[in-house]
């Protein structure tokens, strides 16, 4: 849990958290982010003399309040939003539970947000995203064969090499300084990772979180589908496109050079482990500056464009809304303002009359 080792947590708050992972199923991502939620509230509460220990003790004005100091402190809406919704669970919890009798949260409102379009990017930055090389010499010709290009390179285009195989200057008058055979072996492990985890994020409408739980044993590059685990234990199929099962077998066959041998993860750090979160996010950027792009994006970005290109080209909500793991239709319709701001700039631009 997030809770400081200071900071004693209540016997309600410890069988709200376990009701959520035994009898929910909840990730232990979202028990923590309600523990961390719920025990903020419990701080200011005992600064008053109070306690979660006692629900029954907590007023909706102390709510009010506590919403009131998150706003002196800077928290966004959006953030006060999804604490205010953790700490109305934590009510609900206790008076199914017979702890009290009324819910402090009833008729407290969640601060208005302004409706931000999620961040996406268009078919030509995403393409110039997948089609990032690495500025560094490629694998060795013990992993490529002397005339092979490297993993991701484009196609038709090779590294200029002399008749021994080494690479050549600028001027192409003799041999680069080049990293030894195992650094090289390891630079060309990584890029195959970057391009793999970007072509899955964005060919599969994966969430990070689903594309770093993936395990290396029960995929290849054959594979046509993913079995996804989403929010909720709900398990979706979810389509890998050609280039993606391309990058998949590219990247399978560097990586035990990364791996360390227990290692089941398919995604790997360059310590042999799974990569998290903060790791995933570095790649996209060293993505996004190889690209040219003017700003880096998230790896989620790549699933709102999954879904915003499918969108622009045809595709019907429903099916998109499989494809996501959304389990509510109106979650999906955020896109359709995407969309319907595409069709309106091309008739703006297009039609006589406008």
């Amino acid at each position: 849990m997030n809770t400081p080792p200071e900071q004693t947590v209540p016997d309600t708050v410890a069988m709200f958290l376990a009701h959520l992972e035994m009898e929910k199923g909840c990730s232990p991502a979202t028990v923590a982010a309600y523990d961390n939620d719920v025990m903020q509230f419990e701080s200011l509460m005992a600064r008053q003399g109070l306690s979660l220990a006692a629900p029954e003790t907590i007023t909706r004005r102390r709510v009010e309040s506590w919403l009131a100091d998150l706003h002196r402190q800077g928290v966004s809406k959006t953030s006060m939003g999804r604490k205010l919704s953790s700490l109305r669970a934590f009510f609900r919890f206790c008076a199914r539970m017979r702890m009290i009798a009324a819910l402090p949260t009833e008729g407290v409102s969640n601060p208005k947000t302004e409706k931000h379009h999620p961040a996406f990017l268009n078919v030509d930055q995403t393409f110039a995203l997948l089609d990032a090389r690495a500025a560094t010499p490629a694998a060795p010709l013990s992993v490529l064969g002397r005339g092979d290009n490297p993993p991701g390179s484009p196609p038709g285009r090779s590294r200029q090499t002399d008749a021994a195989g080494c690479g050549l200057n600028r001027a192409g008058r003799g041999p680069m300084d080049t990293p030894a055979a195992p650094d090289r072996e390891k630079t060309a492990a990584v890029n195959a990772r970057d391009l793999c985890l970007a072509e899955i994020l964005y060919g599969s409408g994966l969430r990070v979180s689903e594309a770093l739980a993936l395990n290396e044993g029960r995929i290849s590059g054959a594979s046509v589908t993913l079995r996804i685990p989403g929010k909720g234990g709900k398990e979706r199929l979810a389509p890998l496109t050609d280039t993606a099962r391309a990058a998949l077998d590219a990247w399978l066959a560097l990586r035990p050079l990364l791996a360390v041998p227990a290692e089941r993860a398919l995604f790997v750090g360059e310590r042999g482990r799974r990569l998290n979160r903060r790791e995933a996010l570095r790649i996209l950027d060293r993505l996004c500056r190889r690209a040219g792009l003017p700003q880096s994006v998230s790896p989620h970005a790549l699933r709102h464009s999954f879904a915003t290109h499918l969108l622009e080209a045809g595709a019907d909500l429903r099916s998109v809304q499989e494809l996501m793991g959304h389990s509510r239709l109106s979650t999906t319709q955020r896109y359709t303002h995407l969309n319907l701001a595409h069709l309106t700039a091309v008739y703006d631009k297009a039609h006589p009359k406008s």
